[in-house]
């Protein structure tokens, strides 16, 4: 029975949000009066599509003068959204479509300063800006909830990508170049710069990346799928800035370009800039970049590839990893597509699906190939299988099994209740709702545009629902025989190995080192003064003041000072709170839990992480692992857990350490949802050890192959954990120290040890003692799902007595380090932390600003433009205050950037637009749309209320530059507080010279 204390609160929160139950469809209403036919500001109203399911209209439109295709997709969203993109086929790996991505976006006819995009990030009050190079077409979309800096940015994205500068300067600053190590002495080597250079050797740097390359090179070889379009670094320097301006000439027309836009603005708005200011001035051309389907083959075809061995696998002797990928069908055909893109998951997705059984339980290898499962990115769609982790000699066993699998799915088909799942999580997806929408709707909808397909057929969902069960009635066998259609009578198929070669990264640089030498050779002396000559030029133009008063931009005057409140009410079930957050979820209801884990015992810790990943994916109650994962795919959105470290707003070394417990599901299923996790919380069963070992060795794979990814993560984090107890904590549940523990609990052979700790942690954590609720639902709902939780804490173990208990680490030791970790990068990643204060500091809005200011007036100068990384910034957390850099050429150079970087802060030399331009940049990540689901987290995770919210933005909005100068010379001036170093990178002569202040860590 519900409390009464329960229902009176709640009385309270439904009448408080009773507007949330009122729906409006004003931006839809407001494109159903076009009709196909109709002229619009230069257009033709082709099409007018209702789409309920996705709660949109979607209306596409043709330029009459050029034929641009617009397609815009009306919804009552503030989060609109504007991309334009274009079909980008090279025929070469050059990288000259991604490069040109780079370039364009480096000043344009009406905005001609250095960087308009970088310049625009802290001039916005974007949710979202960036550009995107796929195998065959080129995005650039951005969005954002207020409308003149929507208007700002369009003018910006169309300039950029129409009437684009595209200097050489730029070219050889984005794409590669040859240039003095020292650009001011001509004496030191010349080496290959650029960013996009440096950001492909990160790429292929990565194991996963270079697999995944050659299996789409190689089963797709004819065309463009045959090439690198992001790049090979061995082919880079081979790019010319003539064929760059060629390819924008013969790709970056409006006749070969694709218009999105999506949200409430209104439509003709959109198209009366597009085309009274663009597209009007241009006549339509042909253009020739459709990409041909490619020649079936006769016979399934095989290859081999090598890599660098990984430091990190759990097994030496077990490194190689074999797939099979099959070419399917044309990706515009959008029911095909739906439907393979169904037998995909069916086949790999989850416990239960064949090659899970038959591949991952059979232990041969720790995880699947990278390569996986249905992929309808391209003109025609492709799966693949395979697995990774696994011993040479087991190759022939591997194909044999993925044959043998094929033939039992064709035998015995597949079962009506993993079918009934997938279409569940297909309903449950249409009404989940993200923050960034129609970013997704928008790269949903490219591939199948870009090939000339409807796009909007892809979007009717119901339709494609209602046709496959349609199909499934008419012939019981109709998946079996796709099945057969596609992997036992298709002779066009791949498979690929890749093993490891301890010479691969030797290989790798001596290849670049005689790329580079020949390059050189062939250098005249008047030719290597040009090289010289430019280095110092493009230096020059990299350090000029430029006037940016072109450039339109928001002003804090724009900002509302006024924080978007998230009320929450809270109740009490048997002692356990109970916060209720009354949204329009849209028939979802969202359960959240965090039960406080202070209590663990120090030898328990760093089996959290464990603990967390596998726990749902284990057997509970009366289910095996197996039938668990049904459940949770038949009824609910997923039951995930994950490691909670928050922070203590005011009080130094003092934090909480927590589990928590993520679930949504439609509002019927909720009590499904609950008695599924009633069942982990009472019986979690560990007893499968060959279970336990198969999750044990995944996670190891997946830690380490994310190195290369993540690698600025990692240091950052790394950095961090000598300086706060959070962080250290932090550091040993996510960080390396984690990714080391994993590897050597893969490496065991029994894993009895294991299984009784995580038994243990059980004890500690699955029980009502320290427990915490949230729940986002919808008014009419929300009474209904408070009593089925209080059904749920009644049935779960545990006498509740505390919430938000804090660990105080008074002893902790501050400890300083510097540290490198080896490994077979071709870049590194570096971090450097300096300790600072916490949240509520007074001095914490400056540091956040001086991060803010610091990344976007000097880290992306000096490490980005002059030193050819990838990326680089300055983040301010709790405690500490943190420089990076992503994907970086140098090391040690890239730590004295972060040393001047605080020299130039504390000096005062910035402008008053450029603290202005600052705090928009904090407050553009202060102000992104939070979907409903997630609303009211900030005070159920970290127990921020909404007036410490306003308080921390009053605080923002009064940051002066003495206050500025003031933090930067108090926390980060000559390493005045304590201050630690990481990088993860290969070996670095310099730093093995200076051992005794450096501690290397190769494995």
């Amino acid at each position: 029975m519900l409390r009464r204390e329960s229902q009176t609160a709640l009385h309270r929160v439904v009448c408080c949000y009773r507007r949330f139950s009122t729906k409006t469809n004003k931006a839809r209403e407001a494109v159903q009066v076009y009709k196909p036919g109709q002229k619009l500001h230069g257009y033709t109203v082709k099409q007018l599509v209702d789409i309920p399911e996705l709660y949109l209209t979607a209306v596409t439109l043709q330029h009459d003068k050029t034929q641009a295709q617009h397609l815009h997709a009306a919804r009552e969203d503030d989060n609109n959204l504007f991309s334009v993109s274009f079909r980008t086929t090279p025929m070469d790996s050059t990288g000259v479509p991604h490069i040109l991505e780079h370039t364009a976006l480096c000043g344009s006819k009406k905005y001609p300063v250095r960087d308009p995009f970088f310049k625009m990030l802290s001039r916005s009050l974007a949710t979202f800006m960036n550009a995107f190079t796929a195998d065959d077409w080129t995005m650039y979309p951005f969005s954002s909830q207020n409308y003149q800096d929507f208007q700002n940015l369009l003018s910006v994205y169309m300039d950029a990508a129409f009437y684009p500068k595209l200097r050489e300067l730029d070219f050889f600053q984005e794409g590669w170049r040859l240039e003095h190590e020292d650009p001011t002495n001509p004496k030191s080597p010349i080496i290959f710069k650029g960013i996009v250079y440096n950001e492909m050797k990160g790429v292929f740097s990565s194991s996963r990346s270079i697999y995944t390359q050659e299996a789409y090179n190689k089963l797709l070889p004819s065309h463009t799928y045959g090439v690198v379009s992001g790049g090979d670094p061995k082919y880079i320097t081979d790019l010319t800035w003539q064929q760059l301006k060629d390819f924008h000439a013969s790709h970056y027309h409006p006749s070969n370009s694709r218009f999105f836009t999506y949200g409430n603005f209104p439509l003709q708005d959109h198209l009366q800039f597009i085309n009274d200011k663009y597209l009007q001035h241009f006549n339509q051309i042909s253009v020739n970049t459709s990409v041909p389907f490619e020649p079936r083959w006769t016979n399934p075809r095989k290859g081999k590839i090598d890599c660098a061995p990984d430091p990190l696998a759990a097994d030496p002797n077990k490194q190689t990893t074999v797939s099979v990928s099959y070419l399917l069908a044309d990706a515009t055909d959008s029911f095909e597509a739906f439907t393979m893109s169904i037998i995909g998951h069916l086949l790999v997705g989850g416990e239960t699906s064949p090659f899970y059984k038959s591949l991952l339980e059979a232990n041969i290898g720790n995880d699947y190939a990278p390569t996986l499962g249905y992929d309808g990115y391209r003109k025609e769609s492709v799966f693949s299988v395979g697995l990774q982790g696994i011993a040479k000699q087991d190759e022939e066993k591997v194909f044999q099994i993925i044959s043998d699998t094929f033939d039992k799915v064709i035998k015995d088909g597949f079962e009506q209740e993993r079918i009934d799942a997938v279409l569940h999580q297909i309903e449950l997806g249409q009404k989940h709702q993200s923050g960034n929408f129609g970013l997704g709707l928008s790269m949903a909808v490219t591939s199948i545009w870009n090939h000339d397909g409807n796009p909007t057929e892809s979007l009717q969902i119901n339709k494609h629902v209602n046709m496959f069960k349609q199909k499934l009635a008419d012939n019981p066998t109709f998946l079996q025989d796709k099945v057969q259609q596609y992997f036992k009578t298709n002779n066009h198929s791949y498979s690929l190995t890749m093993s490891p070669d301890e010479k691969f990264e030797e290989n790798r640089k001596e290849e670049e080192k005689k790329r580079l030498e020949k390059k050189v050779k062939e250098l005249s002396d008047e030719e290597k003064q040009v090289v010289y000559n430019r280095g110092l030029q493009l230096m020059e133009k990299q350090n000029e003041e430029e006037n940016l008063t072109c450039l339109p931009t928001l002003t804090l005057a724009d900002l509302d000072r006024k924080i978007k409140p998230e009320p929450v009410e809270t109740t009490s079930l048997g002692g356990v709170p109970v916060l209720c957050s009354i949204q329009p979820t849209n028939e979802v209801t969202y359960i959240r839990m965090i039960c406080n884990i202070n209590n663990i015992p120090s030898h328990l810790i760093p089996y959290v992480t464990l603990f967390s990943s596998i726990l749902t994916q284990m057997g509970a109650g009366d289910y095996d692992y197996k039938r668990l994962s049904q459940e949770i795919e038949l009824y609910t959105g997923g039951l995930a857990t994950s490691p909670l470290i928050s922070p203590h707003h005011t009080q130094p070394n003092t934090y909480e350490k927590g589990l928590h417990f993520n679930s949504y599901c439609l509002d019927k299923n909720v009590d499904k949802l609950l008695d599924l996790w009633s069942a982990i919380f009472n019986r979690p069963d560990f007893s499968d050890l060959n279970r336990l070992t198969t999750l044990i060795r995944m996670e190891a794979s997946d830690l380490a192959m994310g190195l290369a990814d993540s690698g600025h993560r990692y240091a950052m984090g790394h950095s961090a954990a000598s300086l706060s107890p959070a962080d250290n904590l932090s550091e040993t549940l996510n960080g390396m120290t984690q990714v080391s523990f994993m590897k050597k609990i893969a490496e065991k052979t029994d894993q009895e040890e294991t299984l009784e700790k995580l038994k243990e942690l059980a004890e500690f954590i699955l029980n009502k003692d320290s427990l915490r609720i949230l729940i986002n639902a919808t008014p009419e709902h929300m009474s209904q799902v408070v009593k089925s939780v209080d059904r749920f804490l009644q049935e779960i173990p545990g006498n509740h007595s505390s919430s938000y208990n804090h660990v105080n680490e008074e002893s902790f030791k501050i400890n300083p380090l510097n540290t490198q970790f080896e490994l077979p990068f071709s870049v590194n990643y570096v971090a450097k932390s300096c300790q600072t204060v916490q949240s509520t500091h007074e001095d914490f809005a400056s540091l956040r600003v001086l991060a803010s200011l610091l990344s976007r007036k000097y880290l992306h100068r000096e490490i980005r433009e002059k030193g050819g990384a990838y990326g680089s910034g300055a983040s301010c957390s709790s405690d500490v205050f943190t420089f990076y850099s992503y994907r970086d050429p140098n090391s040690t150079q890239t730590m004295d950037v972060f040393n001047q970087s605080v020299q130039w802060a504390t000096n005062s030399k910035f402008t008053d637009q450029d603290i202005d331009e600052a705090k928009l940049g904090v407050f553009q990540q202060i102000d992104k749309p939070i979907p409903p689901g997630k609303r009211g987290m900030l005070l159920f995770t970290n127990q921020r209320t909404d007036e410490m919210r306003q308080k921390s933005r009053d605080e923002l909005f009064s940051v002066s530059r003495d206050d500025i100068v003031a933090v930067a010379n108090r926390y980060l001036k000559d390493n005045q507080k304590p201050t630690s170093l990481t990088f993860l990178g290969p070996t670095n002569e310099q730093i093995k010279s200076n051992q005794d202040k450096w501690k290397i860590i190769k494995d």
